[in-house]
This record gives C-alpha cells, structure tokens and sequence, in this order.
C-alpha cells in the first residue's frame, strides 16, 4: 500500500525522474520498490494533457484565479506536442505559473493518501476474508 501511495505521489508531483524519486523514497521508507516504480505510470505520454490541465484548472480555482483559455490551450498543446523531458519544459511550466504546480502538488497529496488508503483497505478486506473462509472449514 505505501509502496503505491508514494509512486502515485511521485506520478502526479515530479515530471521527471518520477520513477527515480519513488524508488528511493520507497527504500528509505522500507514500501514495497517494484510497485512504487510501476505506479509513478499513473502519468504517461497519453494521460499528461488531462492531468496537466485539471491540475492548471484545480490550481486556479484554489488560487481564486481565472482560467485563461488561452493558457490552459497552450498547456494541453505543449503536453501533447512536446515530451516532459524535452528540453524548456520547465520554462513553459514556470511560464503558466502557480495555478499548475498548486495543481500538481494537490493531485500529488491527495492521490497518494487516497491510493495508500485504498490499496491498504483491499488488502486488508482480502486478509479477513480468507481467515474467515479458512476457520469456517472444517
């Protein structure tokens, strides 16, 4: 569970070195590694336009900032045409400015605790209920 919650953070929190900073995050907190590394796979090339501009749109409306449409075409259009590890990413993203990053870093705490907790509850539920199948026979 925490090796989910801690990928999911670094998916949506860092876009770079997502898999890195999970991985050794999840040996520092002793979570399970190969899960961490998988779950940073929340954000990919095909989902990085509606995560990067449902973060922009969440961060504004925390912010109280309007939403530019012509920002938030930009932002869908440069996650689309441009990979995050092209080089001037960070410039773009710094160009659209706190709305983004806000909205990243919220979707970074809330995914990760919401995963944590889901993945914890699942197995959890799936323990007591292969005890309970198991004292039940005789």
């Amino acid at each position: 569970a925490l090796g989910a919650g801690i990928g999911v953070f670094f998916g949506f929190m860092f876009p770079v070195l997502q898999i890195a900073g999970a991985a050794v995050f999840a040996v520092l907190l002793r979570a399970n590694l190969p899960v961490a590394a998988v779950s940073t796979l929340v954000t990919n090339p095909f989902t990085y336009a509606p995560v990067f501009l449902a973060a922009y749109k969440t961060g504004g409306a925390i912010l109280g900032e309007p939403v530019k449409p012509a920002v938030a075409a930009e932002l869908a259009e440069a996650a689309i045409d441009h990979p995050v590890d092209a080089p001037g990413w960070t410039a773009r993203a710094q160009a659209i400015g706190k709305p983004l990053l806000l909205g990243l870093a919220v979707f970074a705490v809330v995914g990760g605790v919401a995963t944590w907790a889901l993945v914890h509850l699942g197995w959890t539920l799936g323990v007591r209920l292969k005890r309970r199948r198991r004292l039940r026979l005789p």
